[in-house]
């Protein structure tokens, strides 16, 4: 017996969206918004001085410097976020503790 159509157009859709497929990080990007990413790319670039990088937090962000650490903050303790970006996440979590023990 051969299968109908409408297996086969299944069949097709299936092997299609496996070629499909998002490269691996970009899947976990689903759960993440558009500024949750934007502030993680924000976070993974170096600045040479902190008053070049606050003026940027504005102009690009539309946040103040005080909001963008919260929000990298929070991002941090993210498994989604650590999914999407773990060099940047695991970085940014390694410089969080060292501050920390710096000021206990």
């Amino acid at each position: 017996m051969s299968a109908s159509k409408g297996d086969t157009g299944d069949a097709e859709d299936a092997r299609a969206g496996d070629r499909d497929a998002e490269p691996a990080g970009v899947g976990a990007a689903a759960g993440l918004s558009d500024e949750d990413r934007a502030v993680l790319a924000f976070a993974a670039r170096g600045w040479s001085s902190p008053g070049e990088k606050e003026r940027a937090v504005r102009e690009r962000l539309g946040m103040s410097p005080v909001r963008y650490y919260q929000y990298v903050n929070a991002l941090l303790d993210d498994a989604r976020a650590a999914e999407y970006d773990p060099v940047t996440v695991n970085r940014l979590r390694r410089l969080r503790q060292v501050n920390r023990d710096r000021t206990r």
